[in-house]
């Protein structure tokens, strides 16, 4: 199980991309994943960062409060404004736009801790900052919504802020809690932790893909263009933040892939719950839950042979100093 793990989470990006493909070119393969499963399945994910997470992880908060304000502010700052400027440059309708502003203002995902923990940078940071942000997305998520969206959509806030707290606070305090009193137990499955969220968000990504194929194939390329660009900028913005703080790479990396990886699943959740008048509000959800796990696997492997080129050249310098 653990070699399978293991296996599954380096190849997590092709993995999630292979099921997409299938599921947008013949969606037949994947109707029987119902829309309304998405929340139990996101649920499950939630629960399982609960049960792998101790409340020690959040001490980060208590021990560099100025990292996690600078993350947090950051998130909750850069995300949903370039999600605007975004949408309005390329003039997307009202259903494209609120797509694309949920993603922008829904917290950053539980892959960003992963991608972080691949990319050799600050997971306990990536960590505290995915918490932090969990915990304001039942009050900024929806404010940021109305916000942008006020002039040209409702908001049900109320509906949006029930959700939420009903997908992610309640699974993530309830896997605190078990991992609390239980943690010989839970330990036993952590290695097959991995591949139940890996699996639960391929099912996420699979339902999502085949009951908007048509829609996804239908839109051109500007929503994949706006998708990349708000997924590539974010994590340019996150790292030249962590440039104008002096942060040391570790860090920097963190903040990069916190900001630029989001929840999206939260997101394309949110979209059915809170604008089921919108059907299409629900795409740039689904496309960011797939190209956000291959950019980020391409993001690890590239700051990884950065880490290598910098610790070359400082045994190198150390040689020459010798």
């Amino acid at each position: 199980m653990k070699q399978v793990s293991a296996f599954v989470g380096r190849n997590m990006a092709w993995i999630v991309l292979s099921v997409a493909a299938m599921a947008l070119f013949v969606p037949g393969t994947s109707l029987w994943i119902q829309m309304n499963w998405i929340n139990y399945l996101l649920m499950i994910v939630m629960f399982g960062m609960g049960l792998t997470t101790k409340l020690s992880d959040f001490a980060i908060v208590f021990k560099r409060p100025a990292d996690i304000i600078i993350g947090c502010a950051a998130q909750f700052l850069v995300m949903p404004f370039l999600a605007f400027v975004l949408g309005k440059a390329f003039s997307l309708n009202d259903e494209w736009l609120v797509g694309v502003i949920l993603v922008g203002t829904c917290p950053g995902g539980t892959s960003s801790n992963v991608i972080t923990y691949l990319s050799q940078g600050d997971t306990a940071l990536s960590v505290g900052m995915t918490g932090i942000n969990t915990l304001l997305a039942p009050f900024l998520t929806p404010l940021l919504t109305y916000l942008y969206l006020r002039t040209s959509v409702s908001v049900d806030a109320l509906a949006m802020f029930l959700s939420i707290i009903q997908v992610v606070i309640v699974p993530i305090g309830l896997g605190l809690l078990i991992n609390r009193f239980f943690e010989k137990h839970t330990q036993r499955i952590r290695d097959s932790l991995s591949l139940i969220s890996v699996i639960a968000i391929c099912l996420i990504v699979a339902s999502v893909v085949s009951h908007n194929s048509e829609k996804i194939l239908s839109t051109g390329l500007i929503v994949f263009a706006v998708v990349i660009l708000h997924n590539l900028l974010g994590y340019l913005c996150g790292y030249l933040i962590g440039v104008l703080f002096e942060m040391d790479l570790p860090r920097k990396k963190a903040v990069a892939i916190e900001i630029g990886m989001q929840n999206s699943g939260l997101a394309t959740s949110l979209a059915g719950s809170a604008f089921p008048s919108l059907p299409m509000a629900t795409v740039p959800g689904a496309i960011f839950s797939v190209w956000h796990n291959i950019s980020g696997a391409i993001l690890a492997g590239w700051f990884n042979r950065k880490s290598k080129r910098t610790d070359a050249t400082k045994e190198e310098q150390s040689r020459i100093q010798e």
